[in-house]
């Protein structure tokens, strides 16, 4: 009689080894979870450290929407390429403040043709009818500027400088779920609750009008490769 197949792991067994590391059913605070999370990386590289939040909004409801920008005091980790959408005649400028390209002729020209070489981008109000021609394209990719993430402003060097040292936005995503980075798990205990810290007292504050009662239902941090940690609310 042929034995039954057993049963996959669902992850495999470098997870399973750090999961033993965690207490079922535990929710942790903030210090705890940041002192725990370097060590449940499954990975060699230094990985991520993400956060996922639960918010408890209708997400189609427009006065239940939450979205903010928040300066890490210890940045990403992550080296960001920044795209200055700007007029040709202030492309030096742009570069100056840290922008990785910059202009408007050549810029759109790129993206027209879909040679998009940077990871965030930020513009001046007076050129935004010209990005018209390409929004499709950066908002497919998440690209596009936008005055809520503050990267559509007259004030390019002081938006270049803060994304170059680490600001983020924090946004729901269709299901009420916010996903964020903040760090790397070598910035070790202290940056990374400092980061985590500063993230979830903007949150808090950006509480929209429209949710009343519960705000925030779960909170977790995790590496990218590796099991996730439930903090206290």
């Amino acid at each position: 009689m042929t034995k039954a197949s057993p049963i996959a792991r669902a992850h495999g067994k470098k997870y399973e080894e750090k999961l033993k590391l965690t207490e079922e059913g535990k929710i942790y605070t903030v210090a705890e979870a940041c002192d725990l999370l370097p060590k449940l990386s499954t990975v060699k590289f230094d990985a991520t450290a993400e956060i996922h939040i639960k918010i408890n909004a209708d997400t189609a409801q427009a006065d239940q929407l939450v979205r903010t920008t928040v300066a890490l005091p210890h940045g990403t980790g992550k080296k960001v390429r920044i795209a200055a959408f700007v007029k040709d005649d202030q492309a030096e400028a742009a570069k100056k403040a840290g922008a990785d390209i910059a202009g408007i002729t050549e810029l759109l020209a790129a993206v027209e043709q879909e040679k998009i070489e940077f990871d965030i981008a930020v513009a001046t109000p007076d050129v935004m009818k010209q990005l018209g021609k390409v929004a499709k394209t950066l908002g497919q990719r998440g690209l596009m500027p936008n005055p809520k993430a503050g990267t559509v402003t007259p004030d390019f060097a002081k938006a270049i400088d803060e994304l170059k040292k680490g600001r983020i936005e924090c946004k729901m995503d269709k299901q009420g779920i916010i996903h964020a980075v903040f760090g790397k798990v070598s910035f070790g205990a202290d940056k990374l609750k400092e980061n985590l810290e500063v993230i979830l007292s903007e949150i808090k504050d950006a509480q929209p009008v429209g949710i009343k009662g519960e705000y925030i239902q779960t909170i977790s941090i995790s590496p990218s490769m590796g099991p996730g940690i439930r903090v206290a609310v």
